[in-house]
């Protein structure tokens, strides 16, 4: 798989993922400000990823995507985000 291949997937991947999220926390909890945390920074990283995609640097693009996607999967294992029980997009804990 080349380098442009392997972007692609992961960037279909995280962008499939993030539509898939929910906060999973009560509106008026406390948690509720970590779980919009999570996914501000996975819609930060993610966009990071696709403008270094359109200038070619794919290096740094497959690095931001992996936080990204990071930072979903951290969201769903600690219960602040809903996923699901995909375990394809996501490391579950049980």
């Amino acid at each position: 798989m080349t380098s442009t291949e392997l972007l692609d997937k992961y960037l279909r991947l995280t962008t499939e993922a993030l539509a898939r999220v929910r906060p999973s926390v009560p509106g008026r909890s406390f948690l509720q400000g970590a779980a919009q945390d999570f996914l501000t920074m996975a819609r930060a990283y993610l966009a990071d990823a696709r403008h270094f995609q359109e200038r070619g640097d794919l290096e740094r693009a497959l690095a931001a995507v992996s936080y990204a996607h990071g930072w979903l999967d951290a969201g769903v294992r600690l219960g602040l985000l809903d996923g699901g029980e995909d375990d394809t997009r996501f490391t579950l804990f049980r």
